[in-house]
């Protein structure tokens, strides 16, 4: 390990770059990857240390591999790393969507590329139920948990409750009701409820502007774009696949800025590119307003971990020893699994439904089925499978299947 500064950033930039272009398999497979590059090969953290910020990760929005990429930054090299770090892990992701959406915009209606996108939907289905059980078997711990997660998947659903509102909903009724069972209070319980609280009046800030915000116009302007994501990025907890619940939300129910097939698209292109799972948000951006729009959203939605990070990091031991803040996240957590499941379903019955008989895509349940299978029981990279579907696709359609 050097102490020069300059060698330092170098060591940084190669490392995270590095590992943002492999990083395929979702921020499970990035964390494993940092680990192994940060702990054990280079030894700039011990185990115990690395554990301690991964725990951290879990208590601010954000994506957790890249809010990990600049908490190691800013310990190895300070402020300059900590940017360093976070841009170089986010960069290829960034790069590589950017170049799918131009693609996209420019060929996606032709049939050479269709074919494509059909095989790879189902298999999107596929990959978010299997983070949906993993996160599901680590997120429910109790039946209290598990009432509020049912709590907030039928506010949801009966009352299309915003996300955000259901996220905030959530969080209040676990602190209040999870905290209640803890008898004795540690001496600094005190001061970290104020800053729970402050976490989630920033939340219902950004509620509000939400609700305020609502609007059907066509036209989107970068900074009605950038505000979107820079709201989603500052509330988004429960890690990546949750954007997708935020995304169905918010631009094609709310906005109407994106279709529903766009949306699929956007998601089943996001899982074919490594690196940040939130680079969908470049590609939507790109749809939407270009390549200003492609660099607006991910600035906006990325951002907020940079800020997260910064402010929490000389934090964390008092954070993660607050029972307050451990009972605000698990039910965080566990509304964030509930929003999920709802948006699971609602996309599962826009991919494999037909609008003529017989109805439903066999197919395309086949495809799905047999992904999940190989996700959740063999460990298959999502890589793999969203790569075998669309070649699935493609060889559906020279046998004369459409959809």
């Amino acid at each position: 390990m050097t102490n020069s500064a300059p060698s330092r950033l170098g060591e940084l930039a190669n490392l995270f770059f590095k590992l943002g272009v492999i990083g395929f398999g979702g921020p499970v497979a990035h964390i494993a990857m940092i680990e192994d590059e940060v702990v054990k090969r280079r030894q700039w953290l011990t185990r115990e240390h690395f554990l301690d910020l991964l725990g951290a990760t879990n208590l601010i929005p954000g994506p957790n591999s890249t809010e990990m990429a600049i908490h190691i930054g800013y310990i190895y090299a300070g402020w300059l790393g900590l940017i360093v770090s976070g841009v170089c892990f986010i960069l290829p992701a960034v790069l590589i969507t950017g170049g799918f959406a131009w693609v996209y915009v420019t060929y996606g209606t032709l049939p050479q590329i269709a074919p494509l996108l059909y095989g790879i939907k189902p298999a999107v289905l596929a990959i978010i139920i299997n983070a949906l059980w993993g996160l599901a078997k680590k997120a429910v711990k109790t039946r209290q948990l598990l009432v509020i997660a049912l709590a907030v998947a039928l506010l949801t659903l009966l009352l299309k409750l915003n996300e955000i509102i259901a996220l905030l909903i959530g969080g209040l009724l676990g602190m209040l009701w999870l905290h209640s069972g803890e008898k004795n209070d540690k001496p600094g319980d005190k001061a970290n409820f104020l800053i729970a609280s402050l976490s989630t009046g920033a939340t219902f800030k950004a509620t509000v502007a939400v609700a305020a915000s609502a609007s059907t116009a066509t036209n989107v302007s970068l900074w009605q774009l950038g505000w979107f994501f820079l709201k989603v990025g500052s509330v988004l907890f429960g890690g990546g696949y949750l954007l997708v619940a935020f995304l169905q939300g918010g631009l094609v129910e709310e906005y109407g800025w994106l279709t529903q097939q766009q949306l699929l698209d956007a998601i089943a292109i996001g899982q074919f590119t490594p690196g940040p799972v939130l680079s969908t948000a470049t590609f939507i951006g790109y749809i939407i307003a270009g390549i200003p729009g492609a660099i607006i959203a991910t600035i906006g939605i990325f951002l907020p971990s940079f800020v997260f990070v910064a402010a929490l990091n000389p934090l964390i031991p008092r954070l993660r020893a607050s029972s307050w803040t451990r009972a605000f996240l698990d039910a965080v957590n566990v509304s964030a699994v509930a929003l999920m499941v709802v948006t699971t379903l609602q996309l599962g019955a826009a991919t494999l439904t037909l609008p003529q008989a017989p109805f439903g895509d066999f197919l395309g349940f086949a495809i799905a089925s047999v992904s999940a299978i190989l996700a959740i029981r063999l460990g298959i990279n999502s890589a793999w499978l969203v790569f075998g579907s669309a070649l699935i696709g493609w060889g559906a359609s020279l046998l004369g299947y459409t959809r």
